[in-house]
């Protein structure tokens, strides 16, 4: 127990020792120190810190009055008891108006210090609970007063008796505005409910409440604020107040809504997705994985019941279905070591199926993560090596058409020469006609075949220029050129020749006897026009498939050049009417070179 240091003053010097010596047998908590004089009691007590003070009434010079208000004037709280002889009720009555803590009248007997001992330990423990409770109070006026946050209180009757600063910014009142108001004058119509039931709970129990309210400022904004309510108690366990904290977590609660609706996004992304995906945590466990995966690789545990599995026990165990299932596991430690990202490695499974695996570290809150996608690739390898058997059946094709069909067409068109010049006949000259159909035939059909949606190295090129070279090495007849094209794009030049050339030769056959084919600049390309008779609105659909022709000399393989050429530079081909009635191709999405545009 802490010490009790008590002074006491009276001009009887045996009758002081004496009363000291019973006070410290009485509690041994008490250490008492003695004065005979109210001035040297002053001095004793500006020299020393005591816990109480005991005077004798009747002293020469100065009484024991005069002695509590000198000593009031340093220490006005201190505990003093009067303990005279002098028994009168003038003296209780001055003593008591004076502001003595207890009066005591001395009396024969030893019981008397019993009694003076209990009236010390009482003044003082009363004296020190308040110090400590203004010590407390002194506190929580500067914690409320400091505090970050808000701080609401309320008394018993939940009326607002108090707000500090933060609160006011947060609520936009001032305390004085809000001072016996109830909660209801700051809370969304929303919450009442939510926080009406808390005020019930409040006012019948001890503790403290939590909760998030959506709340009302003065300036009628709506926002949402978190709260920590405490009930405040007496010894007794009656409430007497309730003090709130709260801040505004507005922009926090709209963010963890904005979390939640990615996540469940996020969450039905990878849930529906058609390729098997797994994310792991950066300590390798699930954080996400949907049914697809499980399906690739034959596991039957629920997706959800595999969140916080173990990825590496996971990685053994879909090894199992892996032809290399040593090897699997190596590479799945190898990517998450080096994390790189990697796409497309190809993964075969022992029933036979193949599997593209990709990997991607990803950047978590508490390191890097891990990002598995599995494609299964089965039919689409089976269709790329039927394709390719197709391609190379194709090849075979245009090597028999180039070498096998080509060199008797030669012979034929060369012997057809040598009889029409010994004989005029116009059977000879139709089928000198057929054969340089024939051949011409040959030349689309090894365009389509050899090159397909191929291009070589692109680099910038003159429009008009090549557009002026094609019209000089092609049969034009009567036809005019016009154009004033200017732009370079950016093209491998042999196959853009080949495209303009078919436009160019498409008028030509199609247009009639001095068509005029004009050349000009778009937006985003260019365009090949002409004044011929055009297309019908309902077969322009169908203009770019191979083999459609409406001219008698005519392949039929010009136009599907054309789109074949602008879709492998990734140009769209179009045809419509010119002003003039007839066909108008154009070609959009071109790239200009830089100087152009």
């Amino acid at each position: 127990m802490d010490e009790v240091v008590v002074l006491y003053v009276d001009d009887d010097e045996d009758f002081t020792e004496l009363t000291a010596a019973f006070l410290e047998r009485e509690c041994d908590r008490f250490r008492v120190e003695t004065a005979t004089s109210v001035a040297e009691g002053l001095n004793r007590a500006g020299d020393s810190t005591f816990d109480c003070v005991v005077s004798d009434y009747d002293m020469p010079e100065r009484d024991g009055l005069d002695f509590l208000e000198a000593l009031r004037e340093d220490a006005p709280d201190l505990p003093f008891i009067l303990f005279t002889g002098e028994g009168s009720e003038e003296v209780a009555s001055d003593a008591i108006s004076a502001g003595v803590t207890d009066y005591l009248q001395k009396e024969q007997g030893t019981s008397q210090y019993t009694v003076l001992a209990n009236r010390i330990e009482n003044a003082v423990e009363r004296h020190r609970s308040q110090r400590a409770l203004e010590a407390s109070e002194q506190r929580l006026s500067l914690f409320i007063e400091q505090s970050p946050l808000g701080v609401l209180e309320y008394d018993s009757d939940f009326q607002i008796i108090g707000l500090n600063e933060r609160g006011e910014e947060i609520l936009g009142y001032t305390e004085e505005e809000l001072r016996g108001h109830s909660w209801e004058v700051i809370v969304a119509d929303d919450s009442y409910d939510n926080v009406d039931a808390v005020t019930d709970q409040l006012a019948v129990a001890e503790g403290g409440y939590h909760s998030i309210d959506e709340n009302v400022r003065k300036d009628g904004e709506h926002i949402r604020c978190e709260w920590h309510n405490r009930v405040i108690t007496d010894d007794d366990g009656e409430v007497v107040g309730i003090i709130s904290l709260f801040q505004d977590v507005t922009e926090r609660v709209r963010r963890e809504n904005e979390l939640e609706r990615t996540n469940a996004l996020l969450s039905t992304l990878i849930r529906s997705l058609p390729v098997g995906v797994l994310a792991e945590n950066s300590d390798r466990t699930v954080l996400a994985i949907n049914d697809r995966l499980l399906e690739l690789f034959g596991i039957s545990e629920p997706s959800t019941e595999l969140i916080g599995a173990d990825c590496r026990e996971l990685a053994r165990k879909t090894s199992e279905l892996v032809v290399d299932s040593e090897g699997f596991v190596e590479r799945v430690d190898e990517l998450i070591a080096g994390t790189e990202s990697v796409h497309n490695e190809s993964v075969a499974l022992t029933n036979g199926r193949t599997l593209n695996r990709s990997y991607e570290p990803i950047e978590l809150p508490d390191g890097t993560g891990h990002l598995w996608m599995y494609r299964d690739t089965t039919e689409q390898r089976e269709r790329e090596q039927q394709l390719q058997r197709q391609n190379e059946r194709l090849s075979e094709f245009a090597s028999v058409v180039s070498h096998d069909l080509r060199n008797p067409l030669n012979v034929a068109a060369g012997n057809v020469e040598l009889a029409r010049e010994a004989h005029e006949s116009d059977q000879l000259a139709t089928a000198a006609r057929a054969l340089a159909r024939i051949d011409d035939l040959i030349d689309d059909l090894l365009t389509l075949a050899r090159k397909g949606d191929n291009v070589g190295e692109r680099e910038p090129v003159s429009l008009g220029t090549l557009v002026t070279d094609c019209w000089e090495t092609i049969e034009t007849g009567d036809a005019e050129l016009q154009t004033d094209l200017t732009a370079t794009v950016v093209a491998d030049r042999s196959r853009l020749q080949q495209l303009i050339e078919n436009l160019v030769r498409n008028s030509i056959e199609h247009g009639g006897d001095g068509v005029v084919v004009t050349a000009g600049e778009l937006p985003d390309g260019f365009y090949v026009e002409d004044d011929g008779v055009g297309i019908a609105a309902d077969r322009r659909d169908s203009v770019f498939q191979a083999g459609q022709t409406t001219s008698r000399t005519g392949t039929g393989f010009g136009l599907a050049i054309v789109k074949q050429v602008a879709e492998a530079h990734g140009w769209t081909v179009s045809v419509t009417e010119s002003d003039g009635g007839g066909a108008r191709f154009e070609i959009t999405g071109v790239t200009f070179a830089a100087a152009d545009r």
